[in-house]
């Protein structure tokens, strides 16, 4: 019967060439290959979950008394979308469970795609002709790091209103056209009734249609180009070796999305995150003790806590202390990743095409600096929680602080230097052990693939 259908549909879509040459595609099998699937899964249970979530929402920042089944804030002054979100953990059958999994799928997602960059950049796979990937896996990133911004905001409990408050000063901050963005993103001067609708639309429409865009765009860039591999036996700029989509790939991605799915339903079950009933509505004259954003956000908390208090004047302007750790110093960051690849060949001097991944170990500076890209940003996010941490220590927060400030200057120098060591080390026992071979060219008419 499978064989009489499949015949009929090609008899008039002519598409059997065409499928055959897809499911005959190869994949590389190194486990790392599969960091880039675990955020597009991830992203599928986003999906799902925040469908349910939609359904159930109030995104409304009108004022109601809440009469629901959690006792202590029952008679309570709140949003309509705070109620909503209480309703929905409380009164809903399984909502709770979804909610968490959603915010669980959406760290996995951010860790993902961070893993995955990593693994591009330590293996230089973002040399020609993966340029386009490498920023469009950064500005998956950004969308990510955004999307999460918003879909904790719209909560409007009192620490999602911190974080929100917090946005809105860097937002604010930026000389001239900062009043403008901040009309744009939140409405105008938060707390005010446009704020909660406008982030929930950005979250549930205008991002995840950005998101989903762009993963398209990097899912067809790998399929037309060349994969990479590890260098090995029988691989080359000109050969991949690896498993065809069907059967071998299929299953195995098959079941990599069940665990995944597996991971995220458990972790939403057993672990709780984000107990928006603890906090409170938010009220714009209270803060919350002790809060903290979310994982991927606090190196930027970080940097403006260390970061010294000054005012400066352009012209006219004022701009004010958070505008440079809040705000320029992160674009400062994604601008240097997004040129990194150009910058690279341009210090090189290699305009080749590479479909063979170099080992960390061959390529020492980049691999180093990488280290003490990553030791930097790592004193800042412990810096994000300095307070926690001086608390529950019990040492000064001032004395916390200061040595975080030289541990910001020190830590990266340090890392570098002994990833540079470590790194040089090994390069130079493998090209005693192992003569270097002449590379050759690559010619997109030449390649050939071979399978198993």
């Amino acid at each position: 019967m499978i064989a009489s259908i499949a015949r009929w549909l090609d008899s008039r879509t002519r598409a059997a060439k065409f499928a055959r040459s897809i499911m005959n595609h190869v994949f590389p099998d190194h486990w790392s290959f599969m960091l880039g699937e675990i955020a597009l899964y991830a992203f599928v249970i986003l999906v799902i979950t925040g469908t349910f979530m939609a359904l159930f929402f109030d995104g409304s920042s009108a004022d109601v008394v809440y009469h629901g089944s959690y006792a202590p804030l029952v008679g309570v002054h709140m949003s309509s979308a705070y109620q909503s979100v209480l309703h929905l953990s409380f009164d809903v059958p399984a909502g709770l469970v979804i909610r968490q999994m959603h915010h669980w799928a959406a760290d996995i997602f951010l860790g993902a795609i961070a893993a995955h960059l990593l693994r591009i950049y330590f293996t230089a796979a973002y040399r020609k002709p993966r340029e386009l990937n490498w920023m469009i896996g950064l500005t998956l990133l950004l969308l990510a790091i955004a999307n999460g911004f918003l879909g904790y905001s719209i909560c409007d409990d009192l620490l999602s209103g911190a974080g929100l408050r917090i946005g809105y000063s860097i937002l604010l901050s930026v000389p001239v056209i900062g009043p403008w963005l901040t009309f744009l993103a939140f409405g105008g001067t938060i707390p005010v009734s446009a704020t909660i609708p406008r982030l929930f639309a950005m979250h549930i429409f205008l991002f995840p249609a950005l998101i989903a865009t762009l993963i398209g765009a990097h899912l067809a860039l790998i399929w037309r180009q060349m994969h990479t591999n590890y260098p090995g036996k029988g691989r080359n700029d000109r050969v991949i070796v690896g498993s065809r989509l069907w059967p071998s790939y299929t299953l195995k991605s098959i079941g990599l999305f069940l665990f995944v799915f597996a991971v995220v339903a458990a972790l939403g079950s057993f672990v709780q995150i984000d107990p928006v009933w603890i906090y409170g509505p938010f009220k714009a004259d209270a803060i919350l003790p002790g809060a903290q954003p979310d994982w991927y956000l606090g190196w930027i908390e970080g940097a403006m806590r260390l970061f010294p208090s000054v005012n400066t004047h352009f012209g006219k302007w004022l701009i004010p202390e958070v505008f440079f750790p809040g705000f320029l110093f992160p674009a400062v960051v994604f601008i240097l990743l997004y040129a990194f690849p150009f910058i690279d060949k341009l210090i090189s001097l290699d305009f080749r095409a590479h479909n063979v991944l170099r080992m960390p170990w061959e390529q020492p500076f980049n691999t180093a600096l990488g280290c003490a890209v990553l030791a930097f940003l790592s004193v800042l996010f412990v810096a994000g929680g300095d307070d926690v941490i001086a608390v529950a220590a019990g040492a000064p927060l001032a004395w916390m602080r200061e040595l975080l400030r030289y541990l910001a200057f020190a830590a990266p120098l340090l890392t570098g230097v002994v990833a540079y060591a470590i790194c040089e080390t090994i390069r130079r026992r493998r090209s005693r052990a192992i003569p270097a071979q002449p590379a050759e060219p690559f010619e997109r008419s030449e390649v050939n693939v071979e399978m198993r």
